[in-house]
């Protein structure tokens, strides 16, 4: 066993960067849209394909790879997971056209879910029982760091020099992050075998399904929204690289702001809390493209936007996770996978609506509506839960 196995803090720092470059190969891609149609030579709204499937693959796939590697140990299985993360960005990077591209999506997409869960279960077990919302809304934040840095600096370096970089530098965190995960994760088996049936039953219990259902028709919306933001940046704002870059950078500060402020709310608190930010959300995304007409306000509204998205992250997450304590290997994977089907369902009616003609503003109102409609599973699923499992 090396010094590190036992340093919390390495331990969750490590799982930071690696959700930190998982974060980042997901995202980047939406301050990319312009570069890849233009070199791949595809519409702008057919590369938001890069983003949707990439998103039902985690949905799909993610659990799928979590079921048939429930009893596999953590250690190896995360090195595992990181090593296809490392792959398919070779693949991305390497890609001769927009289909290739489009498959290292799915590979890649593919650890996402399994990743995550495992950073967030393990995480869980080295915490106080009140720290629960904290851990979780840190190995959160490495994705949420990745918005406010990784994001803009991909769309910068991808628009002044070549995109294909991009998927390099996440080739080397990648291999940085397993070298990590080789020093920090002690090598230890189950004491008891995880019992899959349990676990799926368990996941099953209303208090768990109404928040699943939040996530895929209420904040599902958010990425109608989100995956045009480069465009509406550029149609709206008159936005260049550096003003596009300036916007994502302001909107991940949002994020990780928002992130661990939400990571501070204690269990009992979550629903009242989730009420107030989804709440929020929709006023934000109901006036977006009219605050990006003036510069200034651009900045200022992609803040609001991200703090709103990742402020309102972890408190699904901690409730799904809290709510499912029978199903401690699958809740954090599923949870993933549920916020990636709401990315994919987000990003595909933007495309479906952008190719019927509809424009960016009818867009982001659609977008504050179905927010609208999460605020009201919300308020009901206050009524119904079981308040002892937040206590």
């Amino acid at each position: 066993m090396t010094r590190f196995q036992n340093n919390r803090r390495f331990i969750l720092f490590i799982f930071m960067m690696g959700t930190f470059a998982v974060g980042m190969t997901e995202y980047v891609v939406t301050g990319l849209l312009t570069q890849f149609a233009e070199d791949l030579q595809v519409e702008v709204s057919t590369t938001g394909l890069l983003l949707s499937v990439y998103a039902i693959s985690v949905a799909v796939f993610g659990p799928l790879l979590r079921i048939i590697t429930i009893k596999y140990p953590p250690k190896p299985l995360l090195i595992g997971l990181v090593s296809l993360f490392v792959i398919s960005n070779i693949v991305a990077a390497t890609a001769p056209n927009f289909e290739v591209l489009l498959l290292s999506r799915l590979l890649s997409a593919m650890m996402h879910a399994p990743f995550f869960g495992l950073c967030m279960l393990i995480a869980i077990q080295l915490s106080a029982p009140e720290k629960r919302t904290g851990v979780i809304a840190i190995v959160q934040g490495g994705l949420t760091i990745a918005i406010m840095i990784g994001v803009p600096f991909g769309s910068y370096l991808g628009g002044m020099l070549d995109w294909r970089l991009v998927f390099w530098f996440l080739v080397v965190l990648g291999l940085i992050v397993l070298v990590g995960l080789l020093l920090a994760v002690p090598n230890e088996t189950y004491s008891q075998k995880p019992q899959l049936k349990q676990e799926l039953k368990a996941l099953l219990n209303k208090n768990v399904l109404w928040v699943l259902a939040i996530i895929v028709f209420g904040f599902s919306a958010v990425f109608t929204a989100y995956t045009f933001k480069e465009p509406m940046l550029r149609e709206f704002a008159g936005f260049g690289v550096t003003g596009v870059t300036l916007g994502l950078f302001s909107f991940g500060v949002g994020a990780v702001i928002g992130n661990f402020t939400s990571g501070r709310v204690v269990p009992r608190a979550l629903t009242k809390t989730l009420m107030l930010a989804l709440l929020v959300l929709a006023v934000v995304l109901a006036v977006f493209t009219v605050l990006l007409q003036v510069p200034a306000l651009a900045i200022v509204v992609c803040f609001l936007f991200g703090a709103g998205t990742f402020g309102t992250t972890p408190l699904l997450n901690a409730k799904v996770i809290l709510a499912a304590k029978e199903a401690p290997m699958l809740s954090g994977t599923v949870a993933a996978s549920v916020f990636n089907l709401a990315n994919a369902i987000g990003a595909t009616l933007g495309t479906v609506f952008l190719n019927n003609g509809f424009s960016y503003q009818m867009i982001t109102w659609i977008a504050a509506g179905m927010i609208l409609f999460g605020f009201v599973l919300t308020l009901i699923t206050s009524r119904v839960e079981d308040k002892t499992l937040y206590e």
